[in-house]
């Protein structure tokens, strides 16, 4: 592949490993208010968090739920997905809060009636 291809795909709004979609994803995301947060241990679904926020900060993406930051990953290495139901979203990256190692977490939204 060519240099222009290599930078168009790392560019691209529709890559999803592409540094645009996910900055464009974060920028979408941030400012939603956390109903709780999950993460998969051993099969099982553990609440690690309630009411928080959603937010951006010098590049990193930070999930602060249960008065205390429960995720924090660069912008340009997270993985993000919306759930089908659109009421949250999955976040996958580098957790630099915990030690840097991968995490994945699920963020549920608080629900505007």
């Amino acid at each position: 592949m060519s240099l222009i291809g290599k930078l168009r795909s790392r560019f691209s709004r529709k890559d999803p490993s592409g540094v645009r979609f996910r900055r464009e994803a974060a920028e979408r995301i941030a400012g939603h208010r956390i109903r709780y947060v999950t993460e998969r241990r051993d099969g099982v679904d553990e609440v690690i968090g309630k009411e928080g926020s959603l937010s951006i900060r010098d590049g990193e993406f930070i999930v602060f739920a249960s008065s205390e930051v429960v995720f924090r990953c660069p912008v340009d290495e997270m993985q993000p997905s919306e759930l089908l139901s659109k009421d949250g979203v999955i976040l996958t990256g580098p957790d630099l809060e915990h030690g840097g190692g991968v995490r994945t977490v699920i963020v549920y939204y608080v629900y505007y009636l």
